[in-house]
């Protein structure tokens, strides 16, 4: 195995429709599987144009996963079926788990501008955990911390840990990062990863080198994905680089998925959506 992490491939997320009418930018999704287990889905909602995200993600279920979203500008309102109400803001965070089972919405606003941007991480369960109790972490802007290392990188942590700082959230089972960091121009980061775990990063600004190499400069819009190895060496030019570094433990157990629901098997599939139509589908709480 290299010590140093090579680049598998760099691809440019898709635009695509999801919800009542929101576009979007799908990085990965359900035809990578299991390129990316533990993680599923991640979507990128940066617009400029209102017409393209208010219709938003009306009232829908999850059950099997955990969904991640993390606003850079504008807003998202929201619900839930556990009657948690609320807006996640510029820079806030919502790590909602749904397990057994959530009904939720989801409706994005701009800002004074009509600008909405932000990412929603989609992150499998075990079987173990499918059918955990749901629940909902909101986390905002300055409980998130940041770092600088003293040649100038900045390193947000939502999950994870840098430079001796833990993120908010922990105890999930994928043992699971997700950091937003910005390298500035002619500069660099060396960072130690977990043998065997998922590692990719997604380019929202400027443009950066990631391999040691320093082969070909990647993107906004660019998901790099690593093979294995214990250390990523990316850096930068004349142009700096901002980018999601997201890894997980690999939970390698069968994917049956369908739309917002991801189970082990076909079957597990089935009673899902039979208990969403006959009513059953809420084990905790109730839909309001």
């Amino acid at each position: 195995m290299e010590r140093i992490r090579k680049i598998r491939k760099v691809v440019e997320s898709v635009p695509t429709i999801e919800g009542a009418g929101v576009h979007l930018r799908r990085a990965f999704g359900s035809s990578e599987v299991p390129d990316f287990d533990p993680l599923l889905m991640l979507d990128d909602f940066r617009s400029d144009d209102p017409r393209h995200y208010l219709k938003g993600f009306p009232w829908h279920p999850h059950r099997g996963i955990e969904t991640i979203t993390y606003v850079l500008y504008g807003s998202v309102e929201h619900g839930d079926s556990m009657g948690n109400r609320g807006i996640i803001s510029a820079g806030d965070v919502q790590w909602m788990t749904a397990g057994s089972g959530i009904i939720h919405q989801e409706m994005p606003k701009g800002d004074e501008s009509g600008r909405m941007g932000g990412f929603q991480l989609w992150a499998n369960l075990p079987a173990s955990h499918k059918m955990m109790e749901p629940r909902y972490r909101g986390l905002t802007r300055e409980e998130i911390p940041e770092i600088t290392t003293a040649n100038g990188v900045k390193i947000r942590i939502i999950c994870g840990e840098a430079e001796g700082t833990k993120g908010p959230v922990s105890d999930i089972v994928t043992d699971p990062e997700y950091l937003d960091v910005t390298i500035p121009s002619y500069s660099a980061l060396t960072r130690q990863t977990i043998t065997g775990h998922t590692v990719f990063a997604y380019v929202i600004d400027g443009k950066g080198y990631f391999d040691k190499e320093r082969k070909f400069a990647v993107g906004n819009y660019k998901l790099v994905v690593f093979g294995d190895g214990k250390q990523i060496d990316i850096s930068t030019g004349a142009e700096g680089v901002r980018f999601l570094l997201i890894s997980g433990k690999p939970i390698g157990e069968p994917v049956a998925w369908h739309g917002p629901i991801v189970m082990n098997t076909q079957e597990e599939l089935q009673i899902a959506f039979d208990e969403y139509r006959i009513g059953t589908f809420i084990k905790h709480g109730k839909v309001n």
